[in-house]
């Protein structure tokens, strides 16, 4: 049995602490937060686990094997590495830190205590966005020219970190996975409306290697809670809706008329459309488990195996150089900012 602290029991705890507990290969024994009534909730539900309020504790107790934080963004960073100095096994929530810098410090440090540091983009454990990223390899759509990302809700809203760092986290982490790179360069833009200095809204544009785009629109100041994805590309165009559960995926056989090809001679709106393939809509059928549950599942796995975690701290770090980038670039008015130094040349001066 991996013997598991879970730190944070708030809005996204208590589904860490069941996944864990309730587990053939892991339990819970303890549970800090600051909030005693929280851990009053806990007790009540998990009368054997351990409760307090002191992380460091639970650091410190020879009987727990891997940490899990679930508190929020600011405070990941200082968790984390009090946790791997420690020698625990860490699965973090998104984002893994709030400065490059910072992320790849934890990824190094993990490295030399050989303990596995697991980063919560939890889509990249949903089945859809798996079998998305298999059409994708196959080149079932062509050639890929653009992806759109809508995640929008009305809250929570959080006051410390911006609407990028708390929502387009998983966007760019489905991003990089499904194109298998990290963008060069990103343009944003963000309106701060309720908390002073934090976006509630932002608009970012990233721009990958191939000429791929990809837009985010990320939000929680939106009447309708939306988790849409389109990817256009250049032989079919595809949709995934995280909302229909039942029909989460849709493949259109659409096209338009490439340009290297000799267009027909337009001269009336019916003869338009004839230069635009239109054709049947597919709706793949997905087996649909708990995403939550496949990546406590494999958190296990890695600590008993040793293999690398697919949203490793490196992915993570990756997912950090983005939203730094995007935040960067908010700040300069929507100048477009590069990602990574190797592509600041890549990138023309604002």
């Amino acid at each position: 049995m991996i013997r598991i602290a879970v730190v944070g029991a708030g809005h996204w705890g208590p589904n860490l602490i069941r996944n864990f507990h309730e587990h053939a290969q892991s339990e819970v024994v303890r549970v800090v937060d600051r909030d005693e009534e929280r851990l009053a909730e806990v007790r009540a539900r998990f009368p054997g686990v351990v409760t307090g309020t002191d992380a460091d504790v639970a650091f410190s107790d020879p009987n727990v094997d891997a940490v899990v934080i679930a508190t929020p963004t600011s405070t990941h960073y200082a968790l984390v590495k009090a946790s791997l100095r420690a020698g625990k096994h860490v699965l973090v929530e998104k984002p893994i830190a709030t400065s490059p810098a910072e992320a790849e410090e934890l990824c190094a440090l993990a490295e030399r205590e050989w303990r596995v540091l697991l980063v919560s983009h939890v889509f990249l454990y949903n089945a859809a966005i798996a079998r998305i990223r298999a059409y994708l390899q196959e080149g079932l759509l062509g050639r890929i020219y653009y992806i759109s990302m809508v995640r929008t809700n009305l809250g929570p809203i959080r006051v410390d970190v911006n609407a990028a760092w708390d929502l387009a986290a998983h966007d760019v982490s489905i991003a990089n996975w499904w194109l298998d790179a990290e963008p060069v360069a990103a343009s944003a833009v963000g309106g701060v409306w309720i908390n002073p200095g934090i976006e509630d809204a932002m608009f970012a544009t990233l721009r990958y290697p191939g000429g791929v785009l990809v837009n985010l629109h990320a939000s929680w100041l939106s009447p309708r809670k939306s988790r849409d994805i389109t990817v256009v590309g250049e032989t079919k165009m595809l949709t995934f809706d995280d909302m229909n559960v039942a029909e989460p995926v849709r493949i259109y056989d659409k096209q338009v008329t490439p340009l290297r090809t000799r267009p027909p001679f337009v001269d009336t709106f019916a003869t338009f459309r004839a230069s635009v393939r239109d054709g049947e809509v597919t709706v793949p059928t997905i087996a649909m488990g708990e995403p939550l549950r496949a990546e406590c599942d494999h958190f296990l796995d890695c600590i008993a195996t040793g293999k690398e975690p697919l949203t490793s701290g490196r992915q993570g770090a990756a997912v950090v150089r983005v939203l730094e980038a995007i935040e960067r670039s908010a700040k300069a008015g929507g100048a477009e900012q590069a990602v990574s130094e190797r592509d600041a040349a890549k990138v023309a001066p604002a």
